[in-house]
Formats: structure tokens, sequence, C-alpha cells
């Protein structure tokens, strides 16, 4: 028969004896000294740091002055007394210190230096609770080296060097009291043992029970619950006391039977299998071995998806077996091992994170197991290996991120853990190979923007742009990646410092495949786009790039004749008196026949660029019927394209400026009766202020004639009484939208009136500008009404607001006239009067001559200097 321990709630019933005096001695101070750890959250980082420096300091005077195991003591006391200063700087250093992970480790280390004094308090020093203490303490040791490992590499030294020490302190059996508790116990003896257990924060109460100890094995086979509960109890006593030899271990399969009851029997707490699983590890070698296997390895694995107990158990069980090669071999290999491991790694449990680091550490020695960790998005052994690895790891290890399948997360996380230098350092090797799987890596990173400058940085652009030069047959596989590299880099503005590059691109143009050519097209289209790219636009013009960019209109490969299109449109902004009558040609016929919408897109981009001053190419668009197909692009719309429908309506409404020439009464003709005023009305409420504004332009451009026209329709039919429908209220004649291009009858007030009442000033001017050709000496009145009725005075005070003088200036125009009627200066004087009082005392003073007019007209203010 032996004693061990047992909870009160679960064995309750069984107990025969009392709890011992020293153990309820202990429970009160416990209790008392962990009352006083209770409020870490409400302390500042420094009070909690002082606070463990005066309770190391306690501990070490109560192992000086133990009245038994002095030497021991003596000996724990002396490491322990240099943690003080150590922590002293850690303390002064709270700043950087004062993480959420150090404070969960510092925590953890309070707690055990409470547990300690505890045990010293009540005089059960045994050895083993001797070393016991020194070893919990330098467990608790290791979190706080654990926590600091990135912040202070002085500080992790210096705690480096304890946690070691009070690890490894062992005591001689020579030092130890001699037990009147303690005898051998073997598989063949009937004698019986008694031990107490050695004492946790957590489990404080205790009783004495007896079982029979060749019962063990038996409730361990085929005991019920409680039985099973109180069987792995004893064993856990016989491990920690060492009376256990591996005969009998083997012969009852003790190992097979507790293996089959973890995760079977979730009635049973698993972490209490696990712990003793690992006393079996720490005692028997024979045990160590049959766990090594497959089978067992799976059953530990699962554990690691338990409860936070049996979680942390499970990885230090891992942890122990992992001194042996097999386990080494056969861990990674289990599914979901690695995984969760990761996933322990970063949790907020610190002792299985600590665990779970060393364990990963220990399996990265395996080149597959890296690949997996990285996989799960844990980078540092990759980058290790990238860094210090030979030289087959280290392509094995840009060849595998190469084919991961990488989120921004994982890339970001790649580029902070250092992965892009050693990747470039590998390009620049004398190794195929090793060329090949960099670029490739180098490809796969390149996806985000912050490893885009970290490239730059390197320096590799130079040399990928040699590399495309290089004509060695050996290289020639190397070129396509390296192109596409710098289509990824060239989509940062920061490549702009090297001017040359595109200069370098467009010179590889004509000597590139199709798929070189396409990722150079990319990059030149990325570095042309970048909004402080002008000075470097205007050198591949000088170039010649224009009519380099030609040929490519006509290739049968959409991806080229796209990215040369759309280049094409970036340079001509700049520079569109280099677009010939030849060039006009090739890309009218684009629009006409292509049936890809980017590409129609973006010709009418280019023809947009071109100066509307340009009277041949406006002969050359008219003859090809354009305005009816820009009509019917507009109409249908983008379906597929990844182009925006802004981007469409700014090019259209830009290109039908030119059709709406107030000095080309012919060519307005043309346009309205193909449809242009309906549309362009539409684009009036388009989401781009720049079609809007064009928009605008070309209907005050048509209604500038709409006066002369209407008159002259009139004069036709003099015998005949217009009709009610075609009279017009502001002409005071007949007017159509197609023959007089009149603005009422088109529609197209309402939403001048919108956009002036809207929250958008750079559009102002232009809508305003078509507004005062209602206003003309003639129709004055009417116009005036017209606007009145539609709501247009409160735009117009808007528009006052506008950063542009010409848009105020217009809007003081409109207002005067409008005020010429007694009617509108009843109604809306006053509110305009302080409108403009503000104007005058904040404006341009080029407004105030305006300003002074309309006031007198008021006659509300006499205006002063």
């Amino acid at each position: 028969m032996f004693i061990i321990r047992c909870t009160i709630q679960s064995w309750k019933s069984s107990m025969q004896t009392t709890v011992s005096h020293i153990t309820a001695d202990l429970c009160l101070k416990l209790n008392l000294e962990m009352r006083k750890g209770k409020n870490m959250e409400n302390r500042s980082f420094s009070e909690v740091v002082s606070e463990i420096i005066a309770s190391i300091d306690e501990l070490v005077s109560l192992s000086r002055n133990s009245e038994s195991e002095k030497e021991m003591f003596i000996e724990l006391a002396l490491v322990l007394e240099r943690i003080p200063p150590v922590f002293c700087d850690l303390r002064d250093d709270y700043k950087v210190m004062d993480t959420p992970l150090i404070r969960k480790a510092v925590e953890s280390l309070e707690k055990e230096i409470v547990r300690a004094k505890c045990l010293i308090k009540v005089r059960n020093e045994k050895r083993r609770h001797v070393e016991a203490i020194a070893h919990d303490l330098g467990r608790s040791l290791g979190l706080v080296l654990f926590a600091t490992v990135e912040v202070s590499t002085q500080f992790k030294m210096k705690i480096g060097e304890l946690h070691k020490e009070l690890m490894n302190m062992k005591f001689n059996e020579s030092c130890s009291p001699t037990s009147t508790l303690t005898s051998t116990w073997t598989s063949t003896s009937s004698r019986t043992t008694e031990f107490v257990c050695d004492l946790r924060v957590e489990e404080i109460e205790e009783e004495r029970i007896s079982i029979n100890v060749c019962d063990i094995a038996l409730h361990l086979k085929y005991g019920n619950d409680d039985e099973f509960k109180l069987a792995v109890v004893g064993l856990k006593e016989l491990m920690q006391s060492k009376n256990v030899d591996d005969g009998w271990l083997n012969e009852e399969g003790i190992v097979s039977i507790l293996l089959k009851r973890l995760g079977s029997n979730k009635s049973v707490d698993q972490s209490i299998i696990i712990q003793v699983l690992r006393y079996l590890v720490w005692n028997s070698p024979a045990s160590k071995e049959m766990m090594a296997d497959m089978g067992p390895l799976s059953t530990l694995v699962k554990s690691l998806a338990g409860e936070e107990e049996e979680r942390r158990e499970a990885v230090g069980l891992l942890l122990d077996l992992c001194d042996l090669v097999n386990v080494r071999r056969r861990l990674g290999r289990v599914q979901g091992c690695i995984v969760m491991l990761v996933a322990i790694l970063k949790g907020d449990d610190p002792i299985a994170s600590y665990d779970a680091r060393k364990l990963l550490d220990v399996l990265s020695g395996n080149t597959q197991n890296v690949l997996y960790m990285a996989e799960a998005d844990y980078f540092r052994p990759m980058v290790q290996l990238l860094k210090e690895g030979s030289d087959m790891n280290k392509i094995l290890m840009a060849t595998g991120l190469s084919r991961m399948v990488q989120t921004e997360q994982s890339r970001a996380s790649l580029g902070e853990e250092g992965a892009i230098e050693p990747v470039v350092q590998m390009f620049r090797t004398e190794k195929l190979e090793a060329k090949l799987s960099a670029l490739n890596a180098l490809h796969s990173l390149s996806g985000l923007k912050e490893n885009v400058q970290r490239l730059i940085n390197s320096g590799i652009v130079n040399s990928l742009l040699q590399l495309l030069f290089s004509v060695t047959s050996v290289l020639m596989t190397l070129r396509e990646p390296a192109a596409a590299i710098l289509a990824r880099i060239a989509e940062s503005e920061l490549i702009l410092v090297n001017h040359d590059m595109a200069l370098q691109m467009l010179s590889l143009l004509n000597l590139s495949s199709p798929v070189i050519q396409n990722y150079l097209l990319q990059a030149l289209n990325s570095i042309a786009a970048h909004p402080s790219g002008l000075e470097v636009r205007k050198k591949m013009v000088d170039s010649g790039a224009i009519q380099l960019l030609c040929p490519f209109l006509m290739e049968n490969n959409t991806k080229i004749k796209n990215g040369a299109l759309k280049l094409l449109y970036s340079l001509s902004k700049d520079a569109p008196e280099e677009l010939e009558e030849s060039h006009i040609s090739v890309i009218l016929s684009i629009i006409s026949s292509t049936n890809c919408e980017s590409e129609r897109v973006f010709a009418v981009g280019i023809l947009s660029n071109v100066p509307a001053t340009q009277k041949k190419i406006t002969d050359m668009l008219r003859k090809a019927n354009l305005v009816p197909i820009l009509i019917s692009i507009m109409n249908t719309g983008l379906a597929n394209s990844d182009i925006s429908t802004s981007f469409l309506s700014e090019s259209v409404a830009a290109l039908l400026v030119r059709f709406t020439n107030p000095f080309d009464r012919k060519l307005q003709l043309h346009s309205a009766e193909q449809g242009v005023i309906p549309l362009l009305v539409k684009l009036l409420s388009s989401a781009s202020t720049i079609a809007q504004k064009n928009a605008a332009t070309s209907l005050a451009q048509l209604s500038q004639n709409s006066l002369s026209l209407s008159k002259a329709k009139s004069s036709r039919w003099l015998c005949v009484p217009p009709s009610k429908d075609s009279l017009c209220e502001v002409h005071g004649r007949q007017c159509f939208t197609k023959s007089t291009f009149c603005l009422v009858k088109a529609n197209a007030i309402p939403p001048m009136i919108q956009i002036l009442e809207g929250g958008e000033r750079d559009v102002d001017e232009a809508v305003l500008g078509a507004l005062t050709t209602l206003l003309e000496d003639e129709i004055c009145d009417n116009g005036s009404k017209y606007l009145v009725k539609m709501s247009g005075v409160q735009g117009f005070l808007k528009a006052l607001g506008s950063c542009h003088i010409g848009a105020q200036q217009k809007a003081l125009w409109i207002l005067e006239r409008i005020f010429r009627i007694e009617e509108h200066r009843i109604k809306y004087g006053e509110t305009t009067w302080s409108v403009l009082v503000d104007l005058a005392h904040k404006g341009d003073s080029s407004l105030k001559p305006a300003i002074a007019k309309l006031l007198v007209r008021l006659e509300l203010f006499q205006f002063q200097d």
C-alpha cells in the first residue's frame, strides 16, 4: 500500500485521514501571498518589476536562513541574488520593455516567486523540492527571456545565463535529508511507501488515501472513470518518486494503455495523463522509445488542439521526445502538427508558446518541415536557411517560397523577416539554378509595395536590366522572370530616380519575345502613369517612343497591342503634336473594327489628346463617321473591361468638344443630327468632373448659335404659326434640339443647376458659361425668368464661393442680369446682399467692380473700398 495525493472534490467519500497541519498552514500562507499579486493590471510596469525585485530579495533571505538543507539553499541564494540587478535594467527601460508579452512573462515569474517563498516557509525542504524550486524559477525566467528576445540583446544574455544555471541546478543525494517516509518499491515487493506530493499553487488541498499498488495496472486497464483517475494520480506519484522500473511498465503495457485512453475519455483530465507520460519519458528510456512511433505521435499531436492545460503539456511532452532522432524525423509528417504548433506559438499562453518555439526550432533541422512552417505563415526558419543554409538548402527554400500561395500578409512577413536581401544575393551568384529559383522567389515577393521598395534599395534593378540585354544562351531562360520583376518594380514611383531605365526598356522592345515585350510594356506604362513622371515621359517622346510604338498597334497579340495603346495614350497627353495622320488612321481603324473594349477605349483616349485646332485631323475624324461610333460606345457601355467608365466618359467628352466648334456650324449640325446633344446632357451627370466640364463646354459652344439659328428658322416659316411644343420660352421662337441646339429643349438646364448646387466647384465655370448664353441682351428678360423658375439663384450664389475667379465673375454677371427685374430683387435681394458683402471683404480685388455694380442694382448697400 502507498499514500497518494487526491483532491477533496474528487475523492471526499474515500478520505480516511486528515489534512496535515503543514498543508493547512501552507494554504493560508499561499492565499495571503497570492492576494498581493491579484491587481497586476492596476500597477505600472515599473511597480510590478520593483515588487518582483523586493520579492526576490526576500526569497534570497529566506534561502540563506533556512534551518535545513543549508548547503542547497545557499547555492540557490547565490544564483537568485544576481537577478535583482538585471531586473533593475528591465525597470529602467520600461518604455521599450512594457509589452503585453513581457508583462505576461513577468506575471508568471511573480507567481513562481510567491510559491517558492511559501515552500521554504513551511520547512518541507526535500532535495527534490529545492531542485523543483530552482527549475520552476528557471523556467519562468525562460519565459521572460523568450518575451524579450527581440527587445534587448544585453538583457537577453544576462537572463539567459541565470536561466541556464537554475535549469541545470542538481544536488547530490548526500546533500539531501534522510526521509523517514521513503523506501524502495519494485514489482516483487509488497512493502508500502509513503511520500508527500510536490506542492503547487493551483493544487493546495491535500488528503491521504490508501490504494493497493497491485491495483494500479488493473485500474488503468479496466477501471471506471474514478478508478482510472485514482490510478493515474498514483502512477504519477510513483514516477515522481522514481519508484518504478521499466520491467513493470513494459509488462503491464502502461504506455499503450495511457495513449489509448488519451483522447478517448474526455471525462478524465487529459493534461494529467500527459503529465504521467512526461514523467515516463524523463525516467524510462524504454517508455520514451515506445512513444517515438507514428501512432503515439499522432495521438499526442491531437492533444495540441485540446484545452489550454492539455495543449501546454502536449507541447512539452513532444519537446521532451524530440531529442530522439526518429521523433524529429517523423513528427513533421504527422498531419496538422506544424500548423498547430505555429498557432500555439502565436497564441496567448506564454509557456506553451515558448515550448512551441523551441520545438519548431528543433524540427527546423529538416528542410521539409521548414517549408511546412512557411506554409503555416511561420517564416523565420526559412529566412534563416536563406541567409545561412547550404547552397542546396537556399535553392530549396527559394523554390518553395516561389511555389507558395502567398497573401499580402505573408509577403509582408517575409519582407519584415529579411527574406529579400539573401534572395537577391542568390541571384548574384554564378549558379544558374540559384539564379532561377531566386528570380522566381523575388517575383512572388514583389507583389507587395513595401517589398518593391526593398528590392529597389537592394540595387537589383540594374542587374535585371543587364540580364535582359544578355545574349548568352544559358541566361536566356532567366530573362522572362527578370522582366516580370521589373514590371512589378516599375509600379513604385521610386523607380523614377533612374531616368534611363525607361529608355533602356524601350530599346529592348523590338529585341524581345512576346512575353518579355508584354512585361516591358507593363513596366513602361507604370512609369509613364506616375504623377511625377513628366520628365521621364518627355525623354521617352524625345527618344522616338511614339514612332516606336506604332508598329505594335497592328499586333495580333491582344496584350501587346493593348499595352502599346495605353502607353501611346499616356505619352500623347504631353506631346499630341507627335501624332501623325498615319497614326490617326491606324487608331481610327482600331476604334471601328476591334472587339476589345480596352483597345477601343484607349484609342478614343489618344484621339481626345489631339488639339481641336488641327482642322485636318477633324476632317479625318468626320469622314470616318466617328461621332455615331462614339455615341454607340457610350450607349453600350463597358461590359467586361477593367477600365473605368469614367475614363471612357472623359475621353468621349473631350473628343466631342472638337465636334461642337462654334465657328463651324456645319460640323455642329452634323454632330447634332447624329445625336450628340442628348449624349452631352447625359454626360452632365457623369461621375467624372472632367467629363462634366467638357460636356458643359460643348453645350455652351452649341448654345452660342441657338439664337441666330432660331431666328433663321422662324423667318422661313412666317406663314405657318409655331406649335406650342416648339415655342421656346427663352428664345421666343421655334426651337429644336437638333436644328437650333436649344439647351431648354434639350433639358440641359436642370442637371446644370444641380451641378452648381453640389459641392464640387471645378465644373462651375463651364456650366455658368453655358447658362450665360441664355442671357444675351435680346433674350435677357426671358432667360432671367426661366433661370429663376428653374431655381437657379441658389446655385449662382454657391458658385460665388468657388476658388476660381472666372466662375465667380460669371456668377456675378448672371446675377446682375437676373436682378434687373424688380420681382427678383425683392425675392432674393437680402440673401444675395449678405453673400456679396462677405465676398467683397474676402474675395479677390478684381471682383470688386462687379460686386459694386450688383449692390447698386440691389439698392441695399453703398459699396466702399
